[in-house]
């Protein structure tokens, strides 16, 4: 599907800042942008899913994407709005780190589709072969100090100093969109509103080099606003760090619950940067929520959609079953019908014990197992074990236990070798080895 590029980011809120001219642009003749991605990790995180979401709207648009993954700068480091330098990777985890990131951006965009099949470059490629009295004839004398050290990003660092590896950081994100325009045509750079110096500076450095003929500008910056959460505090993070891309980081079931949770207040924002729904499904989304808010309808929608795309529609189904199991209805019935190969995933975070199968075989009773057995980790003592049996408190694969005396031979082991005790609302798995 062909839509207006600028018109969609528009209304979606996802249009912070561009250069005179980007839109004629856009609207003249197919366009290949592109967006730069810091391999520091073998993943990204759902920071980088707002700039993400522009490349995929430039490729339905009709445009062309490019991902640039930055082998060199990522053996720099960006100073924009960082407090301190940033350690150096080496060239061998850079490699491996952009292959993870290559994989998850072919989640979003279409690497073979035609003429505007995505693409994706590592500025390591051009760089590694440029000494540096060349860099300087070839970038540094068209960009003066002063104006170098106008951009906001420099200006921060300054007042706690700023290395002059990171002050020519931006002179190579600058080269690159250079470079980038001259070998393949690539006429814009997007990013985050934070990264609006960097991209500026390369269309400075294009214009310099290959001249301004009556005002036309050839190179074009477009930025998207940094999402924030309603209360203006930073998006993207849980109690545990970054919510990574990669599942081996941030569990599929991990990752569903952390846009679950989110405020009803941030939602219609999350949906337009994140969704791929249209005006008409969001809308519609946000009048069926408001009528019954504590169905959590958009959180669902965002979840299900986010998580079905990055991780898979099998990945997202096996989060419902856990999803079910840990704080739905679940039976007996359903726990049965988990493979041997989902426990590892549908109980990632829960609490679990190890015991032999000796032991196993040798204990009698419910009181013995969820105490003794299990060293007192799902509950203190044989006494606190008894109260809550009593108050109905203790379930054993989703069954109640009706007796503190209860034989463990009327429980029988999922798939041989696991079995799940509730406390509550909380859940333990005891796991056979």
């Amino acid at each position: 599907m062909h839509t207006d590029f600028i018109e969609e980011l528009r209304w979606r809120g996802m249009l912070h800042d561009m250069m005179p001219g980007t839109e004629e642009q856009l609207k003249k003749e197919m366009t290949t942008g592109y967006i730069g991605f810091d391999p520091t990790a073998p993943s990204l995180h759902i920071g980088n899913l707002a700039t993400i979401m522009l490349l995929v709207h430039l490729q339905r648009a009709g445009h062309k994407p490019v991902a640039l993954v930055g082998g060199a700068t990522g053996m720099i480091g960006d100073p924009s709005f960082k407090a301190s330098e940033r350690s150096f990777l080496d060239e061998d985890t850079l490699r491996v780190n952009q292959e993870g990131i290559r994989r998850q951006l072919e989640q979003f965009l279409d690497f073979d589709c035609g003429e505007n099949s995505a693409e994706m470059v590592n500025n390591y490629d051009w760089f590694k072969n440029i000494g540096f009295l060349e860099f300087l004839r070839e970038a540094g004398k068209f960009l003066s100090v002063n104006y170098m050290m106008s951009k906001d990003s420099v200006k921060k660092r300054l007042e706690t100093g700023i290395s002059f590896t990171e002050f020519s950081y931006q002179l190579l994100q600058g080269y690159d969109f250079y470079h980038l325009y001259k070998t393949k045509n690539v006429r814009l750079q997007m990013g985050g509103s934070d990264q609006w110096g960097n991209i500026t500076t390369g269309t400075e450095i294009i214009r310099r080099k290959e001249g301004d003929e009556e005002g036309y500008f050839k190179a074009y910056a477009l930025t998207t606003p940094l999402v924030t959460k309603a209360d203006g505090s930073k998006f993207g993070k849980s109690e545990g760090g970054n919510i990574w891309l990669d599942p081996a980081r941030t569990s599929p079931y991990e990752f569903y619950q952390f846009w679950l949770n989110q405020s009803d207040e941030d939602l219609p924002r999350y949906l337009r940067v994140f969704s791929l729904k249209n005006r008409d499904e969001i809308e519609a989304l946000e009048v069926s929520h408001a009528a019954e808010p504590h169905l959590r309808i958009m959180q669902k929608a965002l979840a299900s959609e986010l998580t079905a795309r990055i991780h898979s529609e099998q990945a997202y189904q096996l989060v419902l079953k856990a999803t079910e199991v840990l704080y739905g209805k679940a039976t007996l019935e359903t726990l049965k019908g988990i493979a041997l190969d989902e426990f590892d995933t549908i109980f990632t975070g829960v609490p679990q014990t190890e015991i032999t199968r000796e032991v196993w075989d040798t204990t009698t009773n419910i009181t013995d197992l969820v105490s003794v057995v299990t060293n007192n980790e799902i509950y203190a003592s044989k006494g606190e074990a008894r109260r809550a049996i009593q108050q109905n408190a203790v379930s054993i694969n989703k069954v109640k236990v009706t007796s503190a005396e209860q034989p463990l031979s009327e429980f029988s082991l999922l798939q041989d070798k696991f079995l799940l005790v509730s406390k509550g609302k909380k859940n333990h798995l005891i796991r056979i080895a």
